[in-house]
């Protein structure tokens, strides 16, 4: 896939300063366990069969080193020896996350969607709360960027959470494109699932409209959910897995019971897809 002229691949490659532009840098202590949470279980298995240290990206963790720091105690529960690298483009954030570092365990260095690394890929990339100040039509560039700096086994996180980090949308993504959209929320705090609307990453929010798969899953979610409300009397837990159990009928939902407990709910990319 070429790069547009103007596209955030195409400014990296007109000059050496890392590639694509600064966050607003907003960010809170635990803002992204729920997304951590999921990583560890659906790449629990690949960290684990990893034949040297796993490395994974926290890319443009913003402007206090919090979420590297916490994605690096998460998933050193699964693998110990697995490196984390933050990622940042201004230099004054990369400063004021040295005195983090936890060598090799824990690093910090400039960089952008280039993801510079000391040679070799990475087991995961996770790019939260980056995209959704570029334009739509600058993404498919960006994924395929960080797609290629990924191992054949690796993964891409890119995703929306609001400030706390109740309400995630994600998308999942190999070496070879998208595969998935996650759906998590603190349901305490859950009204109706299309709440989570506003939280779509930028490859899917422009496309929340009638008669769009995201508009029409997000239809059917909150009917399923309102039809599950007699379940509510057990709990808004209970009252998402009848939900989620719903959804499986007619939507490829890729996970189950034991993921639906957690507050999320997984559907195939390609259901989606605008």
């Amino acid at each position: 896939m070429a790069a547009s002229s103007d596209s955030p691949a195409a400014r990296g490659a007109r000059s050496a300063r890392p590639v694509g532009t600064v966050t607003r840098g907003t960010t809170n202590t635990n803002r992204l366990r729920r997304m951590d949470r999921w990583i560890a279980h659906t790449l629990g298995r690949t960290l684990l069969g990893a034949d040297r240290p796993p490395v994974a990206v926290d890319l443009g963790y913003g402007a206090a080193p919090w979420t590297a720091v916490e994605l690096s105690t998460r998933l050193r529960a699964v693998r110990p020896d697995t490196r984390v690298v933050g990622i940042e483009i201004e230099p004054e954030r990369v400063a004021a996350a040295l005195p983090y570092a936890d060598p090799p365990l824990l690093t910090f260095r400039r960089g952008g969607f280039e993801v510079p690394l000391d040679g070799g890929s990475a087991e995961l990339i996770r790019a939260a709360n980056v995209l959704r100040q570029y334009e739509e039509w600058e993404v498919a560039a960006v994924w395929e960027r960080l797609c290629g700096r990924l191992t054949p086994d690796g993964l891409l996180v890119e995703g929306t959470c609001d400030e706390i980090g109740r309400r995630h949308v994600w998308v999942a993504l190999g070496p070879e494109g998208p595969r998935t959209v996650t759906f998590a929320a603190r349901l305490a705090t859950l009204d109706h699932p299309s709440d989570l609307a506003e939280r779509l990453p930028k490859a899917l929010i422009h496309h929340n409209v009638p008669g769009r798969p995201v508009h029409t899953f997000l239809t059917d979610f909150d009917r399923a959910w309102a039809a599950a409300a007699p379940y509510g009397a057990f709990g808004a837990r209970q009252r998402w897995v009848a939900a989620c159990r719903a959804l499986a009928g007619s939507w490829p939902l890729v996970d189950a019971r034991g993921r639906w407990r957690q507050g999320e709910v997984t559907v195939e990319w390609s259901a989606l897809a605008p």
